[in-house]
């Protein structure tokens, strides 16, 4: 399965529908969002896909939010997501909470860490944990997404 993973659309619409051309081009199945969505059209935008959000730090209307997604097909995970897709352990954080974010990724319980919040991509191993921040769709240069086929755990981060 190969999976798209984007964070801190800042309810920027015209950065995620790029971000939405390059995710069909590439075939993703399903999306991980990290939160920051900052906007209830962004899961609208989104609907193409069976989706995973959960909140950060700039999401203020939560209802708002909550309803979208669900609208939209999607799962909200609130401030934390724990999920199983093709056999992998993925956690799902946007990392404003240091202190849960290191306790997370360092707890040898995922095989997949994703989050946002700092707004630069990056990826490393913890362990066997891989942890990823796709970027952000917003306030970073270049916007990027990631994408990750959950087989081989082989990450790609994708300028859009």
């Amino acid at each position: 399965m190969r999976i798209g993973i984007l964070s801190d659309t800042h309810g920027h619409v015209a950065h995620t529908l790029e971000a939405v051309r390059m995710l069909e081009m590439l075939d993703v199945e399903t999306l991980l969002h990290c939160g920051d969505l900052c906007s209830a059209e962004i899961p609208r935008l989104l609907s193409a896909w069976q989706a995973h959000y959960v909140f950060g730090n700039c999401d203020v209307d939560l209802d708002a939010m909550r309803q979208a997604i669900a609208l939209s097909g999607g799962q909200c995970h609130d401030w934390f997501g724990d999920l199983s897709l093709s056999g992998r352990r993925i956690a799902l954080i946007h990392s404003h909470d240091a202190k849960r974010f290191r306790q997370v990724k360092t707890s040898g319980q995922y095989d997949l860490v994703c989050y946002g919040h700092t707004h630069e991509a990056e990826f490393h191993r913890d362990g066997q944990t891989l942890v990823l921040n796709p970027g952000a769709l917003y306030r970073a240069t270049p916007h990027t997404i990631a994408v990750l086929d959950l087989k081989t755990m082989e990450p790609m981060i994708v300028p859009v």
